[in-house]
């Protein structure tokens, strides 16, 4: 089969020990992205197959109506960026493992790091020491402070994990469910969403982002927060309200934020207001980016692609395609 993995900008898939289960198929790993759908679509017209790199790339149906020859479109995790109804329409498969029970331990890490790194103002000591200068103010130890995680589910909790190992204590919010679940497990969930966003020294959102969440962290949730309290968001910048964080931040509430995720990926403008913020420590969705990780996440990916060569497809999502 005709196979072209998308947007693996840094050319890592072909080093890992992962990508040998392709072998036989005729292989295209395109490292860059083109400006337009139209150049994209020239670009896959002979495609049999897509692998997905997370949401980098746009499923859409106006792509899928240019691909006549595709018939399999394999990922990992969640996809609110395909249009799975006219892959449907279309006749072509959509196969992604959400591979339950195992959190993405790269974003967990990472998550953890931004937490440690804000607090004890990392970028500000290393510029200050760079610059010929000494220490550059006064950081803050972990132990003993408050962790609130928002969003009851297996990345949070590989924090929480973290958290609990340098002494912090965790609170939760989530879902009335998620909160139940929290609650039934002996967390400590918060007595209101008010008391959440007021009370801990760092907040940390773990949710994905789908209709239901798009912007359900308000302007109003962060202004209740501390004016020494740190705001982390490894998970999706559309969970905040658009332009909120940046209001907050100028606002004086929270404190510092740490963000790895933004409105629109890449961000290459140095201006960004987000990433040019004197209080917002950034970092360029690195959150699942480890060696470790990727060969992780595309073995499960090659694994689709191999079982649906071999005639049977695994973790279809789509399976009414086949009656297209």
């Amino acid at each position: 089969m005709k196979v072209h993995i998308l947007d693996d900008y840094f050319d890592t898939l072909r080093g890992l020990p992962s990508f040998a289960a392709l072998a036989g198929h005729d292989l295209t790993v395109w490292t860059d992205k083109p400006a337009t759908e139209a150049e994209l679509a020239e670009r896959l017209r002979d495609a049999d197959v897509l692998i997905l790199f997370r949401d980098r790339t746009e499923i859409t149906e106006s792509l899928v109506s240019r691909l006549p020859n595709l018939k399999l479109v394999a990922m990992r995790s969640a996809y609110p960026h395909v249009d799975v109804e006219a892959l449907t329409r279309a006749g072509v498969l959509f196969c992604s493992n959400m591979h339950a029970g195992s959190p993405s331990t790269a974003a967990a890490e990472l998550t953890f790091l931004l937490i440690l790194a804000a607090a004890r103002r990392l970028p500000e000591q290393v510029a200050s020491i760079r610059a010929g200068h000494w220490q550059a103010g006064v950081g803050r130890s972990l132990s003993g402070r408050t962790l609130g995680l928002y969003g009851y589910g297996r990345l949070g909790k590989a924090v929480a994990g973290y958290a609990r190992a340098f002494g912090m204590n965790v609170v939760w919010w989530a879902s009335e469910e998620g909160r139940a679940r929290a609650a039934a497990d002996g967390e400590t969930v918060a007595t209101s969403r008010d008391a959440f966003f007021a009370e801990p020294d760092v907040i940390s959102i773990h949710k994905r982002l789908n209709a239901a969440t798009r912007g359900e962290i308000t302007a109003d949730d962060l202004a209740a927060m501390r004016a020494d309290a740190i705001f982390v968001n490894t998970s999706r910048a559309g969970l905040v309200a658009p332009g909120a964080l940046v209001a907050a931040l100028d606002a004086g509430r929270p404190g510092l934020a740490a963000v790895d995720v933004f409105d629109t990926e890449p961000v290459t403008d140095p201006d960004d207001p987000v990433v040019s913020h004197p209080r917002v420590l950034p970092t360029p969705h690195i959150g699942f980016v480890t060696e470790d990780e990727l060969d992780t996440q595309f073995a499960d990916i090659y694994a689709i692609v191999t079982a649906y060569a071999d005639g049977a497809p695994v973790h279809v999502i789509n399976p009414e395609a086949r009656a297209s």
